[in-house]
């Protein structure tokens, strides 16, 4: 049943209920869908997962040169040989450490009973993990790659 409205002159009409406008965010930027935790593991999960398949399609690719040319294999393995490579795989390491680890909360969010309740606390979980892991990796690496 249409609601009674009160006009300015007092003379009652019937009007159809109004729906309010959605609340606007005070940051007008960002993404549509303002998920929490769960929809960044989601997107790090999706963009470390496209990241490491087009590194071994590369990977692949200038593997499979060795039957094609030697001596073309060979230039290209020195091509990597640079500093910039070094931190590309710095990235490809924290990619597939964070994919990793992220799978393995999947996993116990979806065959673990109380899985779905404990998300939040297990993707800071990955987070910590990941980070200690990198911490420990990077100086490493990096001292390898500089020649420190």
């Amino acid at each position: 049943m249409p609601a009674k409205v009160t006009g300015a002159g007092g003379d009652s009409a019937t009007a159809a209920p109004t729906v309010p406008e959605p609340r606007r965010s005070i940051l007008s930027t960002g993404p549509l869908y303002r998920g929490r935790e769960g929809m960044w593991a989601w997107v790090l999960h999706r963009v470390t997962g496209v990241a490491i398949y087009f590194f071994l399609l590369v990977h692949i690719l200038d593997t499979a040169l060795i039957r094609v040319s030697p001596e073309a294999y060979n230039a290209v393995m020195e091509s990597y040989k640079n500093p910039i490579m070094g931190v590309g795989e710095l990235a490809l390491v924290g990619a597939v450490g964070f994919h990793a680890l992220n799978g393995l909360r999947i996993i116990l969010v979806d065959f673990w009973g109380i899985g779905t309740r404990h998300h939040k606390a297990m993707f800071y979980i990955v987070l910590g993990v990941w980070a200690v892991l990198m911490i420990g990796f990077t100086p490493r690496h990096l001292m390898n790659v500089f020649g420190g």
